[in-house]
């Protein structure tokens, strides 16, 4: 498995690098935002670990211009414990997870363990409900356009087709969504409906995601 580490702090990308190495990962490393985008563009990942601010340009552009060119890989932002706003513009742009630094590297082999395993385990069939039709093969969601989700938003839309029409705590979709994540709260599930309502809306479902007390339901 290949992965892009794009990380300007040296010591850093060299520990990580170091331990990807003796976990079988075959690493290459940038140190800016420009030579994470050249190499994007020469190379195919499996995965790519993305630090949102680096020189010549930050993670949020690079991420964007992955998007932009219709490239699906995986991408886990590293952000710093005071940049939620830049954790909340990195999911908008369509980042998959994301780490907070300082952070162990056990948590940070098991995300990246969890977003392949997602990404290979969604091979099948399009899974269709109502007006939209939601596909594994570029984990999209279709009805008027197509617009794509983020593996954990594809999970969450998954979830809720499954189990339409029923009422759903957060405690049952943080369990199903993000396997008990000890970051994953009340909070993060509201973030990531809003963001599927708006997207939902984007290609014109008129499926709805409600809520009352903290429960939720899709119909």
């Amino acid at each position: 498995m290949k992965i892009l580490l794009a990380e300007d702090t040296k010591d850093l990308s060299r520990a990580v690098t170091a331990v990807l190495k003796h976990e079988g990962y075959d690493v290459d490393q940038a140190f800016d935002g420009a030579e994470a985008s050249g190499l994007l563009n020469r190379n195919g990942y499996d995965i790519v670990l993305l630090d949102v601010m680096m020189p010549e340009k930050d993670g949020l552009t690079v991420l964007s211009e992955m998007r932009d060119a219709g490239d699906l890989t995986p991408v886990l932002m590293l952000t710093a414990k005071a940049e939620i706003d830049d954790r909340v513009a990195g999911l908008d742009g369509g980042a998959d997870d994301y780490l907070t630094k300082p952070f162990a590297m056990k948590e940070l082999l098991a995300r990246i363990r969890s977003l392949t395993r997602r990404q290979k385990s969604y091979e099948g069939e399009d899974l269709k409900y109502g007006d939209i039709v939601l596909s594994p093969s570029d984990f999209s969601i279709s009805c008027m356009n197509s617009v794509r989700l983020s593996i954990k938003e594809y999970e969450l839309m998954r979830t809720f087709i499954l189990h339409s029409g029923k009422e759903l705590d957060c405690s049952f979709l943080t369990e199903h969504v993000w396997e008990g994540d000890p970051d994953a709260d009340k909070d993060t599930v509201f973030l990531y409906v809003s963001y599927l309502r708006g997207k939902l809306s984007s290609v014109g479902s008129e499926t709805l995601i409600s809520e009352k007390d903290g429960v939720y339901t899709f119909r």
